[in-house]
């Protein structure tokens, strides 16, 4: 099965994780970890790694993180590097992608991803008004 670790910059993870509870319902092998200004790299490093270790020896993990280039980004990407083959990792996490993760966490660690790149970007969209919809 897929594991997921949803991390990001403040409150955000925990948010977004409880946002997409509220949609789909209740999930297991799913954990936020929030990264506070107060804390430093080697902090969020550790909270990855105990996350790491409550997943069972079986399961592939999916990192998903708020922001490309940021330090939760940035600190998962050397435990994913560690781990090719078991882990991944997406930047730029929405709540369409997050949700639509859970329902294909049962197919291949690749499937999953090309699947929440295409989520994510189809969950942007601009809603045109025409002067005469007004």
């Amino acid at each position: 099965m897929i594991a997921y670790i949803i991390a990001g910059h403040g409150d955000f993870a925990e948010s977004i994780m409880n946002s997409s509870f509220m949609i789909f319902g209740k999930q297991e092998e799913v954990q936020a970890i929030n990264f506070q200004p107060n804390e430093d790299p080697e902090e969020l490093e550790a909270q990855y790694k105990k996350s790491v270790a409550d997943f069972s020896s079986e399961d592939q993990i999916v990192f998903l993180v708020d922001l490309y280039g940021g330090t939760p980004f940035n600190v998962a990407t050397q435990i994913v590097a560690e781990n090719a083959g078991r882990m991944t990792l997406i930047a730029g996490l929405n709540l369409p992608m997050l949700v639509e993760a859970y329902t294909v966490r049962d197919q291949s660690i690749d499937t999953v991803v090309n699947h929440l790149e295409k989520t994510a970007k189809a969950g942007v969209r601009h809603l045109e008004i025409q002067d005469g919809d007004k």
